[in-house]
């Protein structure tokens, strides 16, 4: 036989040619009752085949061409790559007319007609390019005028009949008769499947899927699993476990008298696998388990095998012949990300295959579904608008456009959806009690995108095509319909839509499954992950899910509540230096006791904190009234507060006195917020028994003259709380790394620092030039046009921000090997840049409390393929 057809038994070779030819030698090795075949590329010369055939004739006892035993062939593609497009299968290749006879001796006069209508029809379609409809206007009227219902009713009489009407059918479409030579019939069938494989539909869609549009196909050509013959014969499909959830259980369907994939064209309706499924669906047409008990129970004990044989779930397509159960494939099951997860453990548990695979083989970016709400799959969706995916899981809710509106629902218990244009710090309350948000601009790593991902709560940004009237409290979507305040809609965070009313939810599962495979990751994985937590909510969330620390904690959001804004707004309106403290002096204890909940709930976890980063102008009032307030709770007149607050504004304030520069200029703000820490750390320490180190990080610095200077005034304070506590205080200090100069000054850093955390956030947006608020406007289009691979706010830019984090943890390092780096940006929850961490040799990863899980098992499969690579 040439090196170019290959046997499916060989198995030792059969993955060069392609995906389905290699899961049949498998199948074969392992003993499924798969029909003899065997493999040959498209170009292959007919002749070339005449070995392989004889070996297949000797294998079945048929013989091709032969009218008193003939052996009829399947065609089939197997292209290089599970999943992509093939070409359409020719099946019961060789039933010539002479041969009609000696396959009735076999089967039966009525099946040996039906199979031989069924070569005409589908052979004249793919290789003689006949119009599919002609043939089953011809089967309809002969249907009709046989009086039955269904092709299956029709007599022998009535399918020899219909076999002169398709014969003449194929005349008058191709312009020549059906070939009645199965040697011809064979050429012209690999002939077609060639034209097919090379057609620019074909190789579109190749492309789609990842394969290369001038890739080569393979042919599978196998002893035919007839299907149609004596009872009980027929064709189905089964899965060995459920699509939904993973949970093992056989179930599918199949039909009598069928081929291929008949059970699935809706044409008749099959019969279902088992008892159990039957009842459970209310069928009354009894169950392959009580008409052939025997076959049924062989067919489960295959999809066993199959499992071992793939190690995987699997979806088989079989053919039971006369009772004889036929396997023509068992493809991966395709399931939920909840029966992933399942299926992954199950699979490792049972020894079919390694935990180091089963952690391989999830995609860590899935494990949302465990997470958090979920729309139900097979619900219909009614979209009205679409963004992008900002923060995963699915919540219904009455629109509101304002906090307040969000928090007077809540005093109801009743479930909000918070609509703004784009929010800001100011809404922090109104997210916090909101079930979902939805907003008409912004990025991944927009305002509410990350807030929205720290509280885990489903939200979709960037959403261009619906219209907001915040006066006139309405939503227009993108099809013209309105929409009002109260109005019940669902955002799905995870798909990035917006749904009109309430669809059915699914709620989230963290344990079995899930809670193994994630043991198995953190057993695995040398990153430490930590959370992006700011409040103790955040922090108890993080807890659950197995956090190593805090890596971030941006002390900013504490000072929007309520009863706190107030003082910081006098605070930076302070004229003078002695008003300003007088307002810390009020903040402190507020600070003091938020970071001891904290260290607290952390018990002994690393917990960095942030000292102050944003623009003070975040934290000003905006409309009369606010300032109205603000100036009664000062006793200052309304036009100073106004003329004070105008002074303090900036052109661009993003780049302005925000992070370390209101260290430097104010630095009694930053002596308040390190006094909180160290005093709360001293508290927490007694009341826990653990030892509390907190990690002072001081953000945007881009010299290290503003670390030294600010690090010096942190060592200071910690000094006066030792002084007046007598307890032995430890601490760390460290910077924050966002902007390239600090990146490429790093060794200079590592002079002062004891750690770098690089805030990925801003350092992407400094090093593009982008805004990552508004670069949702257009992001869009600069991928599909392939200026940018993907949103280098959603997954690291290797080659530009990527470079610079490699530069920095060199210089970082050479001048200081004892140094700790982490990335504490919204990257820290996305695999790809997880991996590039692990490479890059970084200690921590930080992430919103609801993306750890991702993390963690993103940290294991990095360690897993840093390994195989090395």
């Amino acid at each position: 036989m040439s090196a170019s057809i290959l046997s499916l038994a060989d198995a030792s070779a059969a993955e060069r040619h392609g995906a389905k030819a290699a899961r049949l030698a498998r199948l074969i090795a392992a003993g499924a009752p798969v029909p003899p075949g065997f493999t040959f590329p498209d170009d292959v010369a007919p002749d070339a085949l005449r070995p392989a055939l004889a070996a297949l004739e000797a294998a079945t006892g048929f013989g091709f061409g032969d009218p008193a035993a003939p052996l009829l062939l399947a065609l089939r593609s197997s292209p290089a790559v599970h999943g992509a497009p093939s070409s359409p299968a020719i099946l019961n290749i060789g039933l010539t007319a002479a041969a009609q006879a000696g396959l009735a001796a076999r089967v039966g006069k009525r099946a040996a007609a039906d199979l031989r209508r069924r070569l005409i029809q589908s052979f004249a379609v793919e290789a003689m390019g006949a119009d599919p409809e002609a043939f089953e206007i011809a089967l309809y009227d002969r249907m009709k005028q046989s009086g039955v219902d269904s092709e299956d009713a029709l007599t022998h009489a009535a399918l020899k009949a219909l076999e002169a009407d398709y014969l003449a059918v194929v005349e008058d479409e191709a312009g020549e008769p059906f070939p009645e030579d199965a040697g011809e019939q064979l050429a012209r069938a690999i002939a077609a499947m060639r034209r097919a494989w090379a057609a620019p539909t074909a190789k579109i869609l190749r492309q789609a899927r990842g394969v290369a549009p001038e890739a080569a196909q393979t042919l599978i050509a196998q002893a035919m699993a007839l299907g149609v013959g004596p009872h009980p014969s027929g064709a189905g499909v089964a899965m060995t476990r459920s699509e939904e959830d993973g949970v093992p259980g056989f179930q599918g369907r199949f039909l009598a008298q069928a081929q291929g994939e008949d059970a699935l064209m809706g044409l008749r309706t099959p019969r279902l696998l088992t008892e159990a499924t039957r009842r459970a669906a209310a069928q009354s047409a009894p169950s392959l388990e009580a008409e052939a008990p025997e076959a049924a129970a062989a067919l489960e004990a295959l999809g066993d095998v199959a499992e071992r044989a793939l190690g995987d779930a699997c979806r088989l397509e079989f053919t039971l012949e006369a009772g004889e159960l036929k396997l023509l494939d068992a493809q991966p099951l395709k399931p939920t990300a909840r029966g992933a997860v399942r299926i992954a453990v199950d699979l490792a548990e049972a020894g079919v295959i390694s935990r180091d695979a089963a952690l391989l083989r999830v995609d860590p970016s899935t494990l949302t579904a465990h997470l958090h709400p979920t729309v139900a799959a097979r619900t219909p969706r009614d979209v009205i608008g679409s963004g992008l995916p900002a923060s995963p899981g699915a919540a219904a809710g009455a629109i509101v456009f304002s906090s307040e509106a969000a928090e007077t629902l809540a005093a109801r218990e009743q479930r909000a959806i918070l609509v703004r244009v784009e929010t800001s710090p100011e809404d922090i309350r109104g997210m916090h009690v909101a079930a979902g948000v939805l907003t008409a601009r912004g990025g991944m790593t927009s305002h509410a995108a990350v807030i929205a991902r720290g509280l885990g709560a489903p939200c979709v940004v960037g959403a261009g095509d619906i219209t907001l009237d915040l006066e006139g409290r309405t939503l227009t979507a993108a099809d013209g319909r309105v929409f009002h305040e109260g109005d019940v809609i669902t955002i799905d965070g995870s798909a990035g839509q917006a749904l009109a009313g309430a669809p059915q939810l699914v709620q989230p599962e963290v344990s079995g499954a899930f809670a193994t495979l994630m043991e198995w990751a953190d057993a695995v994985r040398r990153l430490k992950v930590r959370a992006n937590a700011d409040t103790g909510q955040d922090a108890r969330v993080a807890i659950g899910f197995n956090v190593d620390g805090i890596g971030l904690c941006r002390t900013e959001h504490m000072f929007f509540e309520k009863n706190r804004i107030t003082p910081m707004r006098r605070m930076i309106l302070a004229s003078d230096e002695t008003v300003r403290r007088e307002a810390l002096a009020e903040l402190l204890p507020m600070q003091r006791s938020d970071f001891i909940e904290l260290f607290e709930i952390m018990a002994g976890l690393p917990v960095t904190i942030r000292l102050l980063d944003p623009p003070l102008h975040e934290f000003l009032p905006h409309g009369e009234q606010e300032m109205a307030e603000l100036a009664a709770a000062m006793g200052l007149p309304l036009k100073s507060v106004i003329r004070r607050a105008d002074e303090m504004r900036e052109f661009n304030p993003m780049l302005g006195n925000r992070g370390c520069r209101v260290g430097v200029t104010f630095p009694e703000i930053y002596e308040m917020q390190a006094r909180a820490a160290f005093e709360a750390a001293v508290a927490a320490g007694i009341s826990t028994g653990e030892p509390v180190t907190p990690e002072i990080m001081i953000p945007l610095v881009s010299a290290n003259r503003e670390l030294e200077l600010l690090a010096k005034m942190v060592e200071t304070v910690a000094e006066q709380v030792r002084n007046e506590t007598g307890a032995p205080l430890r601490y760390r200090i460290g910077a924050m790394v966002e902007t390239p100069r600090a990146a490429l000054r790093a060794g200079d850093l590592a002079e002062t620092a004891e750690f770098l955390s690089f805030g990925t956030n801003d350092l992407t947006q400094m090093t593009y030039g982008l805004s990552r608020d508004d670069a949702g406007r257009f992001m869009r289009d600069y991928i599909a046009k392939g200026v940018f691979p993907e949103d280098p706010f959603h997954s690291l830019d290797l080659e530009g921000v990527g470079e610079l984090l490699l530069m920095a943890t060199e210089r970082g390092r050479r001048r200081n090997p004892g140094l700790t780096l982490g990335l504490c940006g919204e990257h820290g929850g996305d695999p790809a840049s997880i991996r590039f961490c692990e490479l890059a040799g970084f200690d921590y990863i930080s992430c919103s409390p609801f993306r750890l899980p991702i993390a963690r098992l993103a940290a294991a499969q990095a360690r897993l393929l840093a390994s195989d690579s090395s």
